[in-house]
């Protein structure tokens, strides 16, 4: 009777400890950065299709906020951004970053920030740790969490509207959560994947915006994004806004549709219309 007991004492306290590890509760669960069109809404619907696929390596080509990967808390994960800022960032946050940078919600130290940290850019510093620092800052102040560059690669979101900003400057509790993930930036194209990785992928929104990255992400990389993922033997989640060239697109290539509807679609406007939302997916069961 008391071995039983204790057994189900294990199995209840496995239970909680699991049950932990899948909840957005956890605190290095929560995206340390903000992100326009963050995908943190979609975990009830990921969930699902990832939970029996929990051994295999998570890839995300367009990994962003990191919001779907810190969600699923998977072991293994590459996690892959052409914008090398973001990257760089998290690589700091790997080996357990701090960071000594006063912060304050202040117009004149946002624009002091920008211009030191466009500096930093231009002179080949864009790995460091000030960087780092910088772009945490710039992305917490700056107009509606956007992250955009203009055509020369310098950083352009103006000072944002906000009352009150919670900042960090200890980073260290992301060091464990990324032992066994890899990033890398580079085109989507040139992500190594093997054949049994489990990809969520989720391209910047078919929108007219789509100067996140110097040089853009047009309608001929949707279409190379796409066929380029449907080739992939293993599972494969792709999200889009459910524009009609969109939905076309993903259906031809044998796509299995789901469409859901977005809480909200953050634009560099500041709109925040409800977005038709797409989840496109193959070689899984749903």
């Amino acid at each position: 009777m008391a071995y039983t007991s204790t057994l189900a004492r294990v199995a209840k306290s496995r239970l909680a400890q699991e049950q932990v590890l899948n909840t957005e509760e956890v605190p290095t669960a929560r995206p340390p950065l903000k992100w326009a069109g963050g995908k943190r809404w979609q975990l009830p619907h990921l969930r699902p299709l990832w939970q029996h696929h929990t051994a295999r390596r998570l890839v995300e080509p367009f990994c962003g906020g990191l919001a779907v990967t810190l969600g699923l808390q998977p072991r293994r994960a590459l996690l892959n951004d052409v914008n090398t800022h973001v990257i760089d960032f998290y690589r700091w946050l790997k080996r357990g970053f701090v960071t000594p940078l006063p912060m304050r919600n202040d117009e004149h130290l946002y624009y002091t920030y920008r211009d030191r940290f466009n500096d930093l850019l231009a002179s080949g510093a864009g790995g460091s740790a000030e960087a780092a620092a910088l772009f945490y800052y710039l992305n917490r102040t700056g107009y509606n969490g956007l992250c955009r560059f203009n055509r020369n690669g310098q950083f352009n979101v103006p000072f944002g509207r906000y009352k009150q900003i919670g900042y960090s400057t200890d980073f260290s509790g992301y060091r464990q959560t990324f032992a066994n993930w890899t990033f890398i930036s580079s085109d989507f194209e040139a992500v190594p994947l093997r054949p049994g990785d489990f990809v969520y992928a989720d391209p910047p929104y078919d929108v007219e915006f789509t100067h996140y990255a110097k040089g853009g992400f047009s309608w001929d990389d949707q279409v190379r994004a796409a066929h380029w993922l449907s080739r992939h033997p293993g599972p494969v989640v792709l999200s889009n806004q459910a524009t009609k060239r969109i939905v076309h697109l993903y259906r031809a290539l044998g796509f299995t549709l789901r469409f859901l509807q977005a809480p909200r679609m953050i634009s560099c406007t500041g709109d925040r219309t409800p977005a038709r939302e797409v989840l496109a997916v193959k070689n899984l069961n749903i």
